[in-house]
């Protein structure tokens, strides 16, 4: 018999989302705090009339926090490593070559 640990997150008494790993769960919880306020700080601009479009907008910018707190300002964009200069330069040759 195998025992298996899992983590739950509800909310108004209803269940989300199950994880395995408690780091998940919290942060999944934390997500879902976040679209919370977001929900609370979109109704009182009055600019969305219909309360779904404000849930689900208010859920897509939790989701999506670090991409967002970039457009904002508070964060700097994680940097991509970028490839020799010359190894890119062969690869567009090649491309041109083969074209």
């Amino acid at each position: 018999m195998a025992v298996i640990i899992k983590y739950v997150v509800e909310r108004n008494g209803a269940e989300k989302m199950t994880f395995t790993s408690k780091a998940e769960a919290d942060a999944y919880d934390k997500m879902l705090d976040t679209a919370d306020e977001l929900t609370t700080f979109l109704s009182n601009s009055k600019l969305l009339a219909d309360e779904q479009i404000t849930e689900a907008l208010a859920l897509y910018m939790a989701q999506q926090k670090d991409e967002l707190l970039v457009v904002l300002g508070a964060k700097k964009p994680v940097a991509k490593a970028e490839k020799p200069a010359a190894a890119t330069k062969a690869k567009i040759a090649a491309v041109e070559q083969a074209a």
